[in-house]
């Protein structure tokens, strides 16, 4: 039996981006590409819906910011893995990245199936409260 796919939410306000990003999920063995939001209010009411495993955020969008969303994913949503994606490079916040809801960042230029696998194996699944008890 196949174990199943890594559910893979995009969040970004570009669309050409989103475009790419879908293709590299769906052509990467073992992931799934479930959705896309253009805007972290966007995202964060998809997330609901969807239940993804693995979310990437663009850091520098309108409205709410990667940080802010990622941060508000984390405490909707704690079993899934928010990766911040910028073509910038990015400083680690104060306290580190998990400390705004993200496990680490990465450049969008590095995005990949490589990169998909080995995140995925470095920090996914996430243990969520309810499976501790």
């Amino acid at each position: 039996m196949n174990a199943p796919s890594v559910r893979v939410m995009m969040v970004d306000d570009h669309a050409v981006f989103r475009d790419v990003a879908r293709e590299v999920i769906e052509a990467t063995v073992g992931f799934e590409h479930v959705g896309e939001a253009a805007c972290g209010e966007e995202a964060l009411a998809l997330a609901d819906e969807l239940d993804p495993d693995l979310v990437f955020i663009d850091v520098q969008m309108p409205g709410i910011d990667g940080l802010e969303t990622a941060r508000r994913l984390r405490a909707s949503h704690p079993a899934a893995t928010n990766v911040l994606i910028s073509t910038a490079d990015l400083v680690s916040p104060p306290g580190g990245f998990a400390s705004c809801g993200a496990v680490t960042f990465v450049r969008k230029e590095d995005f990949g199936p490589t990169l998909l696998q080995r995140l995925w194996a470095e920090h996914g699944p996430r243990p969520t409260p309810r499976d501790n008890g």
